[in-house]
């Protein structure tokens, strides 16, 4: 039996915690081949007329992402995200991973290097494929050089690159 999660992240939005909530569980719904009903919004609170935020308007969005819960608050304009944390997605087929990028990079997101992209609220992930940790824990260690070599030359990570460049003599 799995203990009770007991950390849970929170994350700091000016404003769109509840629209970034749902695009994560749409986005992870969507996954290929996985679980559409696997994520979901649990509690939204709303600011009253107590403030400070709009009345009406999310104060907290608790959502879970394959079952990992999170938090988002809209606390407004102080803080922001930064590449010093970000979400790793692992994912079995070039499709999950393609799936991920497409979706966390639409809309505003950005492309980075080495399977890391932020969103478009700023939020950075690691989209990872199990291939890649593989390919450079490989016990040989030419072939691991080969596929981080590969790696570093990459946006998205494309398995079957890394796996062309890993068996390259």
């Amino acid at each position: 039996m799995q203990a009770e999660q007991t950390i849970t992240p929170m994350l700091w939005f000016d404003g769109q915690a509840e629209a970034a909530a749902e695009r994560y569980v749409a986005v992870f719904n969507g996954r290929p081949g996985g679980d559409p009903s696997g994520s979901r919004i649990t509690e939204v609170s709303r600011y009253t007329e107590a403030g400070p935020g709009e009345p009406g308007s999310a104060m907290t969005v608790a959502f879970e992402l394959e079952g990992q819960a999170f938090s988002a608050l809209n606390g407004g304009p102080e803080f922001s995200f930064n590449e010093s944390v970000s979400f790793v997605v692992r994912c079995e087929t070039q499709d999950e991973v393609d799936h991920f990028w497409n979706a966390l990079t639409a809309d505003g997101g950005e492309e980075s290097m080495c399977g890391w992209l932020k969103d478009r609220h700023g939020l950075s992930w690691q989209i990872t494929p199990t291939a890649l940790m593989e390919l450079l824990s490989d016990p040989d260690p030419e072939r691991a050089r080969r596929a981080m070599e590969a790696m570093f030359k990459m946006q998205k990570i494309d398995i079957a690159e890394l796996r062309r460049a890993a068996e390259a003599a």
